[in-house]
């Protein structure tokens, strides 16, 4: 039961991950290879105020949202004066930096050592250290995060993003701000990444730098394409398939001696499949009728 709770955890997260990608890269079309950076810039943050100064959980989620934020914020200035490619590319520079940060500089991050006792969460009075107390938390946040990026993008702000996605030449034609709205996009995009980072650190009680890859960045971007840009339940269907689809095939049997290898054969075959079912990928194989959220 504890292995069951301890993966619906994990998809909690990732569809946390995935949503607030879903901002910039569903409904504006900003693909970003860095979200895995302030991922972790919100588990250190976290980290960091709960080891050195006793802060609580409540007063580090405000605030590794506001250091994520300001940091996309500033990066923002600059990835946003180049376009598509270019645009990913630059992201994918700043991922690199971001780990490097974190791995080499020892006096704040403690480098490769990581950061051990993070302490568990309490609320009124109550630590939530049994997995389905965390998993209940983890679901709300969960829930508000999907409710608060389903109202933006049924507003006004929403549909220029959509517009910008769409067309960007036409959105700046009609006296639409582009750069400041994909400035904003970015930039809450990275606040709410912040939140499963806090929520991550707190849960395992340990961090360091191997969480907060380029590879963790490749991965959250398949959950948000395979579950299509723009869909946020479709990034909720797509976390759990590639968090539960692995665990799956680890009791197929095979001989040990091959295992390892067919299993990622296994894996690449089923995401290729499931990519060809459609644009919405994942979420095709739930329901008869997908479409994007507009």
């Amino acid at each position: 039961m504890e292995y069951i709770l301890h993966l619906f955890i994990l998809i909690c997260f990732y569809t946390l991950l995935s949503q607030s990608l879903n901002l910039s890269a569903g409904f504006t079309g900003l693909i970003s290879l860095a979200h895995a950076g302030f991922y972790g810039i919100g588990a250190y943050t976290t980290a960091i105020l709960s080891t050195q100064f006793g802060f609580s959980f409540w007063l580090n989620i405000p605030l590794a949202m506001f250091i994520s934020g300001a940091i996309a914020f500033i990066v923002s200035l600059i990835a946003l004066r180049t376009v598509e490619d270019y645009f990913i590319i630059c992201t994918l520079g700043i991922q690199v930096i971001l780990f490097s940060i974190m791995n080499n500089w020892m006096d704040l991050t403690r480098g490769p050592l990581g950061i051990p006792g993070i302490p568990s969460i309490s609320l009124l009075g109550f630590s939530l250290d049994s997995k389905i107390s965390f998993l209940l938390l983890s679901l709300f946040f969960v829930a508000i995060i999907w409710f608060v990026l389903r109202n933006i993008s049924k507003s006004g702000f929403g549909k220029t993003l959509t517009a910008i996605s769409e067309d960007e030449i036409y959105s700046q034609s009609i006296g639409k701000n582009v750069y400041l709205s994909k400035t904003v996009s970015f930039t809450l995009s990275a606040m709410f990444a912040a939140i499963p980072g806090t929520l991550y650190a707190h849960y395992i009680s340990y961090i360091d730098p191997t969480s907060f890859t380029v590879a963790e960045s490749i991965f959250v971007l398949s959950i948000v394409i395979i579950g299509g840009l723009g869909n946020l339940t479709g990034s909720f269907l797509a976390a759990a398939f590639l968090v539960l689809l692995p665990e799956a095939l680890r009791f197929v049997g095979m001989p040990d001696s091959i295992a390892a290898n067919m299993r990622q054969i296994i894996y690449g075959l089923i995401l290729v499949v499931v990519m060809m079912t459609g644009k919405n990928g994942v979420k095709e194989l739930f329901t008869s009728k997908a479409k994007r959220i507009a």
